[in-house]
């Protein structure tokens, strides 16, 4: 996703699609490991989700039954939060009118202003809170394109920068944004996100590959990476052409 600096509709870093897909596979060797028969997901049947848990396991681990109650049951988020009230259940119910989901890539989040085409989501729907407003320089460091660095503070792997870097950029409101586009389903969808430590990755990184890369190199590396970015969002990530893809982007970040 960095390498290709994938923002779809020049929008959306590709938070929840990214990180649903790790998910799925990870669940689906697990139920290898586990030699399962059955196995869950929480997917509600009205968007993207269970198309790419279905589609991995079915892939990974034919045969094996797919139970997703919320779907099935055709269950309501009033009728989920009533259900957990009966059994005793205490939470922030008034925070649960909004479906967040945090990752790695960003937070999306959902609710009844999303619904329409033109609302937009309240302060306090946003999982961080914008709590600096005083101008602050951060440095980023890339070896072979990938982040190593923030501040000249080393980190040993990608992840551990990207959650730094998170740390600062968020509590300034960076990267939030509201993202229309078109479900795997067929059906539009408009989401709630905020993606500061991404955002801020993605522009660096593209600042520099101006300097690195020839303009025949950015040209197809701008569609290829629009590709994967589409295909990657409807659960086509064990597609044999996204390893061809991936090949091309490494190879471009030589330099």
């Amino acid at each position: 996703l960095v390498f290709g600096n994938v923002l779809k509709n020049n929008t959306y870093p590709l938070s929840v699609s990214a990180e649903r897909l790790s998910q799925a596979v990870f669940i689906a060797e697990q139920v290898i490991k586990l030699k399962a028969d059955a196995v869950a997901h929480g997917s509600t049947g009205a968007g993207n989700d269970q198309v790419r848990f279905d589609m991995i396991f079915n892939i990974m681990i034919p045969g094996v039954e797919i139970i997703t109650p919320i779907r099935d049951l055709k269950l309501s988020r009033e009728a989920e939060i009533s259900y957990l009230k009966e059994k005793g259940v205490h939470m922030n119910f008034e925070k649960a009118a909004y479906s967040i989901n945090k990752g790695l890539w960003g937070t999306s989040v959902g609710g009844r202003e999303t619904l329409n085409s033109r609302g937009m989501l309240p302060e306090s729907a946003w999982p961080t809170q914008v709590s600096r407003r005083d101008a602050e320089e951060v440095k980023l460091h890339f070896e072979k394109g990938e982040l190593k660095a923030v501040n000249d503070q080393v980190f040993g792997h990608p992840t551990d920068a990207i959650l730094h870097l998170q740390s600062i950029a968020g509590s300034f409101g960076i990267g939030r944004d509201i993202h229309v586009g078109d479900t795997i389903i067929g059906i539009k969808g408009r989401v709630g996100f905020e993606a500061a430590a991404p955002m801020v990755i993605l522009k660096a990184h593209h600042a520099l590959e101006k300097h690195v890369l020839t303009k025949w190199q950015l040209s197809w590396k701008d569609q290829l990476a629009q590709f994967y970015g589409n295909w990657l969002h409807e659960g086509q990530i064990l597609d044999p052409v996204m390893r061809d893809i991936e090949a091309y982007l490494l190879s471009s970040q030589q330099q």
